[in-house]
């Protein structure tokens, strides 16, 4: 009997075809509204993320000891730390903090050490270079924009690094970064890891063994991970969750405001659908009981107004998804910011859009049971009489 009820359900939708249009609009608006809030605040979080937690370490060992900032024997931590999992990335640097001197100007920098190429994968060093090259050589270093303005250099100009213990080396700029925050490209120099360590005198020491996890949520599940690798008392792990937990306070409740906002979304069409098929209910109780008359089973009234909600969600759904892309994709395209870009660069995550067309579809079908089962109850005569 389900080929029936559901040529039943259609007959019904088509012969209150307005009534159906404004049904499968109504759940469009609604999920679309749902799909662009959601988009966009999952969009913020990641860009959020990203600004400020993405192109850093999320997890940094550096030394235990009050008396020596320094690492020894890091290599062997490196390779135990690349063991570990969720770990993507792990870069050693060798930083201490100095005055920068050129033409009379004298600024304070943090100068720091890395290997670039595994730096790289963690600050995106490269990419943020917009003039010049990496160090070619010991005596060549990098420097930010903002420090290159404050200096009046460019690249192929000299720096010298003066020590706290009264060392100065000459370095020669060969790029410049911008690395999108002004404190870093204000007060970063960066050179490679053997330069850094002959300025401040480290030897084969490091100052931080920085790891970059493939999870930055679960970033403080890794450095636990680290930290029961290593097992030395010598180091200390850090991770960013437990250094930013008002960012991460302010994550959460995003994300909760969001499923809550989502779920009110789905409450209300579930009630839009029930009350709407309800009332249809009432108005079709002559014709199901003819029906149940001519020998239609109790489930099959039942299957007529779950297939009505099924297909009202259906059509709610496509077109909501619909919508609510249209909505994040012009929102990307002609909102601004003050630079000329997108105000937020809006991102439609497949999996996300097939769980709401889902999550929809089920509450259409929820929303459905109630009707199906009053229709299912209608007595045949007591219809057909009037009562």
């Amino acid at each position: 009997m389900s080929m029936p009820a559901l040529k039943i359900a259609l007959r019904f939708l088509k012969s209150g075809r307005a009534q159906t249009v404004l049904i499968v609009v109504g759940i469009a608006i609604a999920l679309s509204v749902q799909v662009f809030v959601g988009a966009l605040i999952g969009s913020l979080q990641s860009s959020l993320i990203d600004r400020t937690v993405g192109h850093s370490p999320q997890v940094t060992v550096l030394s235990a000891r009050d008396n020596n900032v320094t690492i020894e024997g890091w290599s062997d931590m490196v390779t135990r730390i690349q063991q570990v999992g969720g770990v993507r990335a792990v870069a050693v640097s060798a930083s201490s903090n100095a005055f920068v001197e050129k033409g009379g100007k004298v600024a304070p920098a943090l100068v720091r050490g890395f290997d670039l190429t595994q730096a790289d994968k963690i600050y995106g060093i490269l990419d943020a270079i917009y003039s010049g090259t990496p160090p070619p050589a010991a005596d060549g270093c990098l420097i930010g924009k903002e420090l290159s303005q404050d200096l009046n250099v460019g690249v192929a100009d000299n720096l010298t690094i003066a020590t706290a213990f009264g060392t100065r080396t000459n370095l020669t700029i060969s790029g410049l970064f911008d690395l999108g925050v002004a404190s870093l490209n204000q007060g970063w120099i960066l050179t490679r890891l053997d330069t850094a360590q002959g300025i401040f005198q480290f030897q084969d020491r490091v100052t931080a063994i920085e790891v970059g996890v493939t999870d930055v949520f679960k970033a403080d599940a890794v450095a636990a991970d680290i930290t029961l690798a290593l097992s030395n008392p010598a180091v200390k792990v850090q991770n960013w969750k437990d250094q930013n937990r008002e960012l991460l306070s302010g994550l959460q409740a995003q994300s909760i405001s969001s499923n809550m906002i989502q779920a009110f979304i789905l409450v209300s069409v579930v009630i839009t659908i029930a009350s709407v098929l309800s009332i249809t209910v009432l108005q079709k109780s002559r014709q199901i009981g003819i029906l149940k008359a001519m020998g239609i089973k109790d489930r099959a009234a039942s299957l007529i107004f779950l297939y009505e909600g099924v297909l009202l969600g259906l059509g709610g759904a496509v077109l909501g998804i619909l919508l609510g892309a249209g909505l994040a994709t012009a929102f990307s395209t002609f909102t601004k910011g003050a630079g000329g870009g997108s105000l937020v660069q809006i991102s439609l995550d497949t999996m996300f859009l097939l769980q709401s067309f889902v999550i929809a579809l089920i509450s259409s079908a929820v929303a459905s049971v109630l009707p199906a089962r009053r229709s299912s109850k209608l007595s045949p005569i007591d219809v057909i009489r009037g009562s």
